[in-house]
């Protein structure tokens, strides 16, 4: 008797759910200001008490992958950034960032990592989330991710106070970011932590970190579509 899959099932193992595919300036990391194309997939297993895209925890559509790469197409973009929600919460996030990675694209991934990098293609610069103490999340973190790590890769720190800075300090250290990765970044938690004063705190101590703001939330005021 024939086990394969008959064709309802292919498509639906080749689907994503998407809240959002949009056009917009890089808003943080590396290639901040940079036109990207972002594809927001839906869903995310944690609450961090500082989201800023709780509209993209349920609801979505269900997109073929290959109607989702021909969308990204449709903005002739050199780069691509797959985001969420926590994008590697669907298993097809992966396949996903395969086919934008052989579509010639510069791809990134912005992910939380609580959940698994190891079958990330390495083609892709991975941006992890190390979630502090104030995030409400800290015990989410899953630190076997470290070791895999690429070197083009960035790990990003939302500080939200004094604690958060100095326990993101002591985690670089800890987990050897400096050697490991690209970039460290920093942002203020918006609404909770004055930029200058995180500023001042990376001056004082000499910290090689990318301090940043979020562009998208200074040009729209988080609004979706940005």
């Amino acid at each position: 008797m024939s086990s394969q899959p008959v064709a309802g099932e292919t498509a639906a193992a080749e689907q994503l759910r998407i809240t959002e595919i949009f056009y917009s300036l890089q808003g943080e990391a590396r290639t901040v200001g940079l036109p990207t194309v972002f594809v927001r997939l839906t869903g995310c297993p944690l609450r961090c008490v500082y989201c800023d895209t709780e509209y993209a925890f349920t609801g979505g559509e269900m997109m073929s992958l290959a109607d989702i790469t021909a969308e990204v197409a449709r903005y002739s973009p050199r780069y691509v950034t797959v985001t969420g929600g926590e994008p590697l919460a669907q298993p097809n996030c992966l396949p996903l960032l395969t086919l934008l990675c052989d579509s010639g694209y510069e791809v990134s991934l912005e992910t939380a990592g609580a959940l698994s990098l190891e079958s990330v293609d390495e083609r892709v610069v991975t941006v992890m989330d190390l979630k502090t103490p104030a995030s409400g999340e800290v015990m989410r973190n899953d630190y076997a991710n470290i070791a895999l790590l690429k070197p083009q890769d960035q790990v990003k720190f939302v500080i939200c106070d004094r604690e958060d800075y100095e326990w993101a300090r002591f985690k670089i250290d800890e987990c050897g970011l400096f050697e490991r990765v690209a970039d460290v970044l920093f942002s203020p938690s918006h609404g909770q932590l004055d930029g200058r004063e995180l500023a001042e705190w990376i001056l004082q101590d000499n910290l090689p970190v990318r301090f940043q703001l979020q562009l998208h939330k200074l040009l729209w005021n988080d609004e979706p579509g940005h």
